[in-house]
């Protein structure tokens, strides 16, 4: 079996910067554990996997150990396979997903995406998120399908060090550590280790916890971010109450097929 593959580095206009992902255009549905084996293989954040339907696209996410309810930088990377190499005419495509209809828009080189907000809410931090991330007491912490823990500086999430073997001990999907931005309004990290992603380069998910927080904090909608990860990411960012908009660009990194037996 020979399928096409794209490996796309999202949020980034450059190769080797911004969060690679992996890209699998299908005729049809292949079976779940043989595109979690192409995942594992590919051994990316995310390897994003999509079939053409009468209306939209139908659109699913792995991570090397399991599937996934939603992911930004993949959705983006596959959105520009499809605007840049499969010939989609119009300005914006939609997916079918687990977490509902996603639509991306393209203008010029920016694609923005329409997902859902998932506001946080303060909780009580537990033990081994501290003892993980290895960080003094954190101004806040909010709890949405991630932790969102909130540091008072930008070079304080640049300095973590985080324990991942305690951090798989938290019972959260994911951990976001953010801090008001340097050279952005706000900057932040993504860890995910329980699910084969120690630390994330550039989450376009996370964002959706993100970014309700900074506009309330700040009293604005639109907002620039920066993952502070070492390949670095960029994302403009705007708040629509119920929705958010995430945007940014991407660079092709590799062409070619996989032969999946």
């Amino acid at each position: 079996m020979k399928l096409p593959f794209f490996q796309v580095d999202a949020f980034t206009n450059r190769v080797f910067g911004g969060n690679p992902a992996g890209v699998c255009p299908l005729d049809s549905w292949l079976d779940s554990d043989v595109m979690q084996a192409i995942a594992a293989e590919n051994n990316l954040a995310e390897t994003a996997f999509f079939v053409a339907g009468p209306d939209r696209y139908h659109l699913r996410w792995f991570t090397p150990t399991t599937e996934v309810d939603l992911c930004g930088h993949a959705t983006l990377a596959s959105a520009w396979v499809l605007f840049e190499k499969l010939g989609a005419k119009s300005g914006e495509v939609s997916f079918d997903t687990r977490s509902g209809v996603l639509v991306v828009k393209k203008a010029g080189d920016l694609l923005s995406m329409d997902f859902p907000s998932r506001p946080g809410e303060p909780v009580q931090a537990p033990a081994a998120l501290i003892a993980g991330l290895g960080c003094a007491k954190p101004a806040e912490v909010l709890r949405a399908r991630d932790y969102l823990v909130v540091l008072e500086s930008e070079e304080a999430v640049r300095a973590l060090r985080p324990d991942f073997a305690e951090l798989t001990k938290v019972q959260t999907w994911g951990i976001i550590a953010t801090a008001p931005g340097k050279d952005a309004d706000f900057a932040s990290r993504f860890f995910a280790p329980a699910h084969g992603v120690p630390e994330d380069p550039v989450t376009g998910s996370s964002h959706c916890t993100l970014i309700p927080y900074w506009s309330k904090r700040l009293g604005k909608t639109r907002l620039a971010a920066h993952q502070v990860s070492a390949r670095g990411g960029e994302l403009a960012c705007e708040d629509l109450g119920a929705r958010v908009s995430i945007a940014g660009r991407a660079a092709l990194y590799l062409e070619g097929s996989i032969y999946a037996g």
